[in-house]
């Protein structure tokens, strides 16, 4: 299990009967989780949410506020800061479990010269900004969404990295790697975060099972002569760290490409316990 220590505007307070809460700089949320499904440890702590997501029988959600508290409001991570939001769908805008990989992103960009790095299905941008801050070339960060990708823009403006050059494209993530190929593009480090179900701009279909060989593929072909990392993010259920592992062994090997690979779970640590929740898994490429 990978965690991270170094977001520290994020809490997980507790776990547990399929359910977090959260402290995200002072505003408490409730949140549905299926992983946590262990009783809660500190069930005195549960009544002090300021808000509370309910799932619907016929699916999604809504939120139920229990305090005011802003719509919007920003968390810091490093120099970094991002905007976060309860949204419709549970989500916040952020996922705190990835500081794992935000970490070793940044200080593997630190110790490079000015590598250029590709952000696929890169949300609200988090790891594009830290690619960014990190000293990175030029950073391309693409999305589905343009509603999304106007979000990773806010977080750029909050980040004060509007003199880095970071690209913001609304496309599908297979043409769009198949053209840089054609283009001649390469990047030295990539990162990818797919979904197990999704679409396009253009309503392209994506299923995690169909589409991840093609886009691994096309990823390591767009890998530079030296290049730093390719880091694959799943929350996919059914597929474990040891076939995402597989996974990128066997495609890695096709090409001769030397370096090490983890596959692991990443989670978040519970405070004043030895508790983790795990949130997906990160398979990892790099020398």
């Amino acid at each position: 299990m990978i965690t991270s220590e170094s977001f520290k505007d994020y809490t997980l307070l507790d776990a547990g009967d399929k359910e977090k809460l959260e402290n995200w700089k002072g505003v408490i949320l409730r949140r549905p989780d299926p992983m946590a499904i262990w009783p809660k440890t500190k069930p005195e702590l549960w009544e002090k949410a300021d808000a509370v997501y309910h799932r619907s029988h016929s699916g999604g959600g809504s939120w139920e506020y229990k305090n005011r508290f802003p719509e919007s409001w920003n968390v810091n991570y490093r120099e970094l800061v991002f905007k976060v939001s309860p949204t419709g769908f549970k989500h916040t805008g952020l996922f705190p479990e990835q500081a794992a990989n935000w970490d070793f992103i940044y200080e593997r960009i630190q110790a490079a010269d000015r590598p250029k790095i590709l952000n696929l299905f890169a949300y609200t941008g988090a790891a594009t900004m830290v690619a960014a801050a990190a000293g990175a070339e030029e950073t391309v960060h693409l999305d589905a969404s343009k509603g999304i990708n106007e979000w990773a823009k806010e977080n750029m403006n909050l980040s004060k990295l509007q003199d880095k050059t970071i690209r913001f494209i609304v496309d599908d993530a297979l043409k769009f790697t198949s053209r840089e190929i054609r283009r001649g593009r390469r990047y030295d480090g990539i990162i990818m975060d797919p979904p197990s179900y999704g679409r396009g701009p253009d309503n392209e279909l994506f299923r995690f099972e169909d589409k991840i060989n093609p886009l691994i593929c096309n990823c390591l072909d767009l890998l530079s002569d030296k290049p730093l990392f390719f880091i694959i993010n799943t929350y996919t259920t059914g597929y474990s760290p040891t076939v995402m592992y597989n996974l990128m062994k066997r495609h890695t090997e096709e090409r001769k490409l030397e370096g090490k690979i983890i596959a692991d779970e990443i989670g978040i640590s519970m405070k004043d316990s030895d508790y983790v929740l795990p949130c997906g898994q990160t398979t990892r490429w790099y020398r």
